[in-house]
């Protein structure tokens, strides 16, 4: 007898994942394999290789041992973004991947701004196809389609070009787009996200190792895909995601104004998403381990000293801006810092300010929400990070906000493999599937005896960048 599951591929910004889910959210199995980013060929560029990116969902789908015969029904797919991913008829790229983590648009991102309405995420990879079509004709020219990653990871699959959208998105006016003279006509047509329009072709499913045929659900980005399986429903509703660049997201009832943040459509009908999202506070900790203290230390021996070590770090204070920060100071030269060093500290203080770091990090970027009336009902605490109690603790304490931990960590995994299984009718909606297949494994309270610490904690922290910045960035531009 055979399980009926749904594949989900995650497509991260450093790795992706790929995971088998039933259809009660049970995660069957799962494998990931890494890519490189390549920064530093121009000021603010962050690139990858579409191809890389393949070859590791070829390797990941492959490698997917099962603890029980299954029947793959049907597959969901997410990606990280907005990332411009342009690519010819055949579906070759034309191009590096211009990646969400790059700046070079930003002064095309200001003007299609203007001329739409739109903001932010909403322009997805329209500011890189513009910046692409005035420095990179002859590429442009040979460019077909501008997707998005998990537009083209279904491509890829099925050989259909979609555009999916979440309830409410709305769609950039195509004269206001013309009139900057982007060629518009080479976005897919719109879509609906979760819905199939498309199935897997013989040669993906022979690259693949799976039947052709396998109806593949339209995606969304990874952020949109980790509040599915997090099981954020209701306004109030919130998750840190726990990957390698961090952030935080909550529903809200409608869309408002804060500065620093992105407010968008959530995937849910009647919900917004207020977001925020940093660069490396996820990587701060491998960054430590490998790079500072080296000798293969497992992270695990990390996390225990981090977690002897009082609460505040004795006095010392991280800035997890390794590779700049996006939320909510928005500079890509802002670096990071360790303040208030002395002799008395040793490796478990720099653990424990690192862990502190990323939960200041949230609370940084989650201040301008609540002062503009959001509320905070309790924080899924997701991804790797999640794994150790001890740095949930942090957060909790931190932040002062309840942590839920999630049964299943790879909520993105689970959030796209919920769209493959709506996809197919296994449930009626999005607002079922996230009822069935998502449970809290345990809760975490924050403690009020250590809230006049943090406190203080984070007001050095709020204050450390904006007196260091002015010294520092001066010297960085000499070095560049």
């Amino acid at each position: 007898m055979t399980t009926p599951a749904v594949l989900g591929i995650d497509l991260g910004t450093t790795e992706v994942k790929a995971g088998l889910v039933d259809l009660d959210g049970r995660l069957l199995a799962i494998t990931r394999a890494g890519y490189g980013l390549e920064v530093g060929y121009g000021p603010g560029w962050a690139e990858q290789d579409p191809g890389a990116w393949w070859s590791a969902v070829v390797a990941v789908v492959r490698a997917l041992r099962p603890p029980e015969a299954v029947d793959i029904v049907a597959i969901g797919v997410d990606g990280h973004g907005p990332t411009l991913v342009a690519v010819d008829e055949r579906g070759e790229a034309t191009r590096p991947a211009i990646t969400f983590l790059d700046t070079r648009a930003a002064a095309e991102a200001e003007e299609l701004g203007a001329a739409t309405g739109l903001r932010g995420w909403a322009l997805g990879p329209l500011p890189a196809a513009l910046w692409m079509e005035r420095h990179e004709p002859a590429v442009a020219r040979r460019t077909a389609w501008y997707l998005t990653t998990w537009e083209w990871l279904a491509f890829r699959l099925t050989g259909e070009t979609v555009a999916p959208l979440v309830p409410q998105q709305a769609v950039p006016d195509a004269a206001a787009l013309a009139a900057t003279g982007l060629h518009a006509d080479r976005r897919p047509r719109p879509s609906a996200m979760g819905a199939v329009d498309g199935t897997l072709t013989a040669t993906a499913a022979d690259a693949l190792g799976l039947a052709p045929g396998i109806p593949v659900a339209n995606g969304t980005n990874d952020a949109f895909a980790s509040y599915l399986g997090a099981g954020l429903l209701e306004p109030g509703d919130a998750y840190d995601p726990g990957g390698s660049a961090g952030g935080f997201g909550v529903y809200w009832h409608e869309p408002l104004e804060v500065p620093g943040a992105f407010v968008t459509p959530a995937p849910l009908a009647g919900r917004y998403s207020v977001g925020a999202a940093m660069a490396a506070t996820g990587r701060a900790l491998d960054w430590f381990r490998d790079e500072i203290v080296g000798s293969g230390l497992a992270t695990d021996r990390l996390l225990d000293e981090a977690a002897a070590t009082p609460p505040g770090a004795d006095g010392l204070v991280f800035l997890p801006y390794l590779a700049g920060e996006r939320s909510p100071i928005w500079d890509p030269t802002a670096t990071g810092v360790f303040a208030g060093l002395t002799l008395s500290h040793h490796r478990g203080h720099l653990a424990r300010a690192i862990l502190e770091a990323s939960a200041l990090a949230i609370r940084h970027v989650t201040r301008p929400m609540l002062e503009a009336g959001v509320r905070v009902t309790a924080m899924r605490a997701c991804g790797g990070p999640a794994r150790s109690d001890a740095w949930n603790q942090v957060k909790a304490d931190v932040t002062g906000f309840e942590v839920l931990v999630p049964a299943v960590l790879e909520t993105a995994v689970l959030g796209s493999a919920m769209l493959g299984a709506v996809g197919i009718g296994a449930w009626p909606n999005l607002e079922s599937a996230i009822r069935a297949m998502t449970r809290i494994d345990h809760r975490i309270a924050p403690r009020p005896e250590l809230r006049a610490t943090y406190d203080r904690l984070f007001d050095a922290y709020v204050a450390l960048y904006p007196a260091v910045a002015p010294i520092l960035r001066p010297l960085a531009e000499v070095l560049a």
